[in-house]
């Protein structure tokens, strides 16, 4: 663990140009859920950066085709590409360009603004005798979409210097994972009026897929410069400005960038509508833009804010987590969804994955207007068409959902995530069913709900066989969420979910109409068929401990604890071998404790101790979900200091590097995992069955939390000290819940002492490795 910026609760601050450059682009990133960059210098670097900026929804089908040979493969590996580059301003002083990778600077300061959504960056640049204190402000509005503001600032404080800036647009750039150096663009159009502006198209491509025109287009306002030139050449556009000053002297320059895609506006309309955004923002100038666009982020802030009293790490931690969650994804377009780097990087292919269903909707839920959530829901009624062609090129019925997509169909290239990892389809289930149950409302689930329960329980009915030998139904060859683990037979995560989604999807059709039941087709042969596979399903355990063994051959494995690697062999995904990885016990993240997580309802505290205890020792938390689920199980369990470290993993993975791969981009999927430790774990928060329910208790490295979330018309607001909570009702009607075990009211104001956790029996497998 390393720390890369500075502690403060509202910021991330960096005082250093090129420690650690990639990560602090990473950390630095801006979005506004329609667009977004890296935290990349608009002046330019010469030394390794990786300029970033992405549009949602524009994406790109890469013509490799690992696997190509196997009947089933997806056609593509669907591509998150690098967009036109709005932000350069490139800056000359004497005709010297400012490059930070070799100039002489003191007094060097970056800072991620998160309550105010801002990035600012200020240097003392220095040559011959001259010194020039230089500015920079930037941000991508949360209240016009489309809308980019950079601010660039210069004042000479000795000497004499002609001072020029260049803003231009950049369409030349590449994607740093393109497998064959290509430019996925090609320039439409360009042109200098009414504002220089630069049109874009992404390139042809074999698969059918759309293609997608940009136009992005700037104007500048300056004070104390005067302009001398534009210019266009191919992929780019520019203005140039200068002027002649001396110590005392000020000089400024606010770019305003439009960038507007075919996704909404025809490439014919184009420049048109984006000459409308600048001509707006134009009039309402830079300190009018601005103050919309933090008023906006205070609106945001209000209902999901978490204070944390007394540990400034843990609270820049949860609020680093919920500015870049918003910043990627805050429910305006129903089209889009949240992609695993958001607008920080290119790695993963895909913008959608089953994180959002496992981690990202638990959160929203709370904080965020129903209809928000209600919108990730339907984003996969909506493309329930394709999940039924992906399990049609698997020879089975039903549907299948995506592991990684962009339209509904399959885009990931790795055989044993496409093929195997069909755990995903359980994942959309239980998204119906928290919905409904925190929600207290069946009706989505009834009509919507249950096109998609029905075609995933078709699915599974398809996908598993029944062992005459073991009279149970199996599921083989699947890879659970552990994917340091392919190719397995009755994964127990994988057949619980399967089970479990065929007795909801038989419990929701006994309140669905006779309407909505014939429009389903589903025969008495076909719904008894998925009650017999539910009352013998197979479940692997281990008698002798009470252990739910992850898959048929785990407990063969040399088991062994994560304590008994050597450091420099961790993380192991980046010193092992693949095939060392499989063939060891060691596990990337929650599997069964998954299960255990989703189902916690269903499971009693004993069963859950004995299997975290089991699990937990082997677990290497090497991928971004893992951390959150164990923090929230430890805080149930009463195990305080193993889910205050693992909820420290999760809400600083990114800012503190856990995982050494920051650099590529930041893990937006997972960033639900601080709130979700808090609420979820500390405060004990559970609507699974019975209503809201809590059981809080405060970690002791704290000297207290609080937070705010709706429930059913209401705004609930906590407060959790070392000794005691307190509820109060912000808005809405009165509210019977339980706290710890018991049923209370609250109407106005209610306070309660804390419980101790009573624990629950120790583990009996306390020779786990020695088996």
């Amino acid at each position: 663990m390393e720390r890369i910026a500075k502690v403060d609760p509202w910021k991330v601050i960096s005082t250093d140009v090129k420690d650690k450059k990639r990560v602090q682009e990473s950390l630095t990133s801006l979005g506004n859920g329609y667009m977004g960059l890296r935290g990349n210098f608009e002046e330019g670097f010469s030394g390794d950066t990786h300029i970033g900026t992405y549009l949602a929804g524009v994406w790109y089908p890469d013509k490799t085709r690992v696997g190509w040979w196997k009947n089933g493969y997806p056609d593509y590996f669907g591509k998150v590409i690098n967009a036109t580059n709005f932000i350069p301003v490139t800056i000359l002083v004497n005709g010297h360009q400012i490059d930070l990778n070799t100039d002489d600077v003191r007094d060097y300061h970056l800072e991620l603004d998160m309550k105010e959504g801002l990035l600012n960056r200020s240097f003392i640049w220095m040559k011959d005798g001259l010194e020039v204190k230089f500015s920079f402000s930037r941000f991508v509005s949360v209240a016009t979409k489309e809308l980019a503001v950079v601010n660039v600032a210069a004042e000479v404080l000795s000497g004499q210097a002609t001072i020029e800036m260049t803003p231009h647009l950049d369409g030349d750039v590449e994607n740093e994972d393109s497998n064959y150096d290509e430019m996925f663009w090609i320039e439409r159009n360009r042109g200098l009026r009414p504002y220089p502006f630069l049109t874009t198209k992404t390139i042809e491509n074999n698969f059918g897929t759309d293609r997608f025109t940009v136009t992005t287009m700037m104007t500048s306002q300056t004070d104390n410069l005067e302009k001398r030139s534009s210019a266009d050449s191919e992929l780019k556009v520019s203005e140039t400005f200068s002027k002649d000053v001396s110590a005392g002297d000020k000089v400024s320059l606010t770019k305003l960038i439009a960038v507007v895609n075919s996704r909404d506006i025809a490439e014919s309309d184009q420049v048109e509508a984006a000459q409308a955004i600048l001509d707006t923002a134009t009039e309402t100038g830079f300190t009018g833009l601005k103050e919309a666009h933090i008023n906006e982020w205070a609106t945001r802030w209000n209902n999901a804010d978490v204070i944390i009293e007394g540990d400034e790490a843990s609270q820049q931690g949860v609020r680093f987590n919920i500015f870049h969650l918003f910043a990627t994804y805050y429910g305006e377009d129903p089209r889009l969804n949240v992609g695993p780097k958001g607008f920080t990087g290119e790695k993963y292919g895909g913008a959608t994955y089953w994180d959002t269903e496992s981690c990202i909707l638990p959160m929203y839920l709370s904080i965020t207007e129903e209809d928000v959530s209600k919108q990730l829901l339907v984003y996969r009624h909506n493309q329930l068409e394709q999940a039924y062609t992906n399990a049609q090129k698997q020879g089975l019925e039903g549907a299948l959902y995506p592991m990684v997509t962009f339209t509904g169909i399959e885009c990931h290239n790795e055989w044993e995530i496409t093929f195997e990892e069909i755990h995903r389809n359980g994942a959309i289930a239980h998204a119906i069913f928290n919905y409904e149950t925190y929600f207290g409302d069946d009706s989505y689930a009834v009509e919507k709900g249950l096109d998609v329960l029905v075609g995933i329980s078709r699915f599974w009915a398809d996908r598993v066989h029944y062992s005459k030998r073991n009279e149970k139904y199996m599921i083989h060859g699947v890879t659970g969420p552990n994917e340091y683990e392919n190719n397995v037979n009755n994964n127990w995560y994988t057949n619980t979910m399967a089970a479990w989604t065929l007795r909801y999807t038989l419990e929701t059709l006994e309140k669905a109409s006779d309407e909505k039941k014939q429009s389903l087709a589903i025969s008495a042969e076909e719904s008894n068929k998925w009650a017999d596979i539910v009352e013998h399903m197979y479940y692997p355990k281990d008698e002798e401990s009470g252990v739910f063994v992850q898959h048929d051959t785990f407990l063969d494995k040399d088991l062994r604890p994560v304590d008994s690697l050597k450091p420099e062999e961790r993380p192991i995904n980046q010193n092992w071998s693949w095939d060392k990885i499989l063939r060891s016990p060691f596990i990337k993240q929650a599997d069964v404790l998954q299960g255990l997580y989703f189902l916690g309802h269903e499971y009693s505290m004993e069963e859950k101790e004995k299997n975290f205890d089991f699990y937990e020792p082997m677990t290497v938390h090497e991928s971004s979900l893992s951390p959150l689920v164990h923090s929230i199980l430890a805080s149930e369990l009463g195990k305080k200091d193993k889910a205050f470290e693992m909820y420290e993993r999760t809400a600083r993975l990114d800012l503190d590097n856990y995982n050494n791969d920051t650099e590529d981009g930041l893990h937006i999927t997972s960033m639900s995992g601080g709130w979700l430790s808090i609420v979820h774990g500390f405060a004990g928060m559970r609507t699974l069955t019975g209503g809201l329910s809590f059981a809080p208790y405060c970690p002791t490295q704290w000297t207290g939390y609080q937070f705010k979330l709706k429930y059913r018309g209401r705004l609930i607001a906590v407060h959790v000290t070392a000794d005691e909570v307190e509820f109060s009702l912000q808005e809405g009607d009165a509210l019977t819940f339980t706290l710890y075990g018991k049923e209370v009211k609250l109407e106005d104001t209610l306070t309660s002492t804390l419980h101790e956790k009573e624990g629950v029996p120790e583990a009996t497998l306390t020779n786990a490795f020695d088996k």
